[in-house]
């Protein structure tokens, strides 16, 4: 791995949207493998769009799906995956809504279609994105936004596996009388 003063941090923005009981998947082909792989609509956020990553997903929607805001209801950030990939630092913020229709306009980043939910995890998707929808699957109401990362290597067969984490206010200061302990 690089050293930490050269990581350069690339974010995106991706968006689940779901329809009665399908969920509109993207299927693209991989500049790196030789096979087709299913994900959400999304991208990188733009420079402007930094501190606003449900502006990036929004435009993102638009672009890949031709739905616009008024066209998703219940459009919330429910997942912020981490991942280290070639020296980089992927943050990744996962929306989910519904849409209050099915007309999507087709898309030069890859082929949409409406999926059954009982067989979106059986498509072809990087371990995180595989993860993230099993995760949002068995939660359906939750209301917590869940923070992701990829561990090498954490099961007996050595596998990467997703670690969860609920995103929790911030305790500002430690309280008194508590010693300090250090885990290593």
């Amino acid at each position: 791995m690089e050293s930490e003063e050269h990581m350069e941090i690339r974010q995106m923005a991706t968006a689940f949207l779901s329809n009665g009981s399908d969920m509109l998947m993207m299927k693209a082909g991989s500049r790196l493998f030789d096979f087709e792989f299913w994900g959400g609509i999304g991208g990188h956020l733009e420079q402007g769009e930094l501190n606003a990553p449900m502006t990036a997903s929004y435009r993102e929607i638009e672009e890949e799906t031709g739905f616009k805001q008024e066209d998703v209801e219940h459009f919330r950030l429910r997942y912020i995956l981490l991942e280290v990939s070639g020296g980089e630092i992927w943050q990744q913020f996962v929306y989910f809504g519904e849409t209050k229709h099915r007309h999507f306009v087709p898309s030069d980043e890859g082929e949409l279609f409406w999926i059954p939910l009982d067989e979106v995890l059986d498509l072809h998707s990087s371990i995180l994105i595989k993860a993230t929808l099993r995760h949002y699957l068995q939660h359906p109401g939750a209301e917590e936004i869940w923070i992701g990362n990829v561990q090498s290597g954490t099961d007996l067969k050595g596998t990467p596996q997703v670690i969860w984490n609920r995103m929790q206010e911030t305790i500002a200061f430690e309280p008194k009388g508590v010693i300090n302990s250090v885990e290593i």
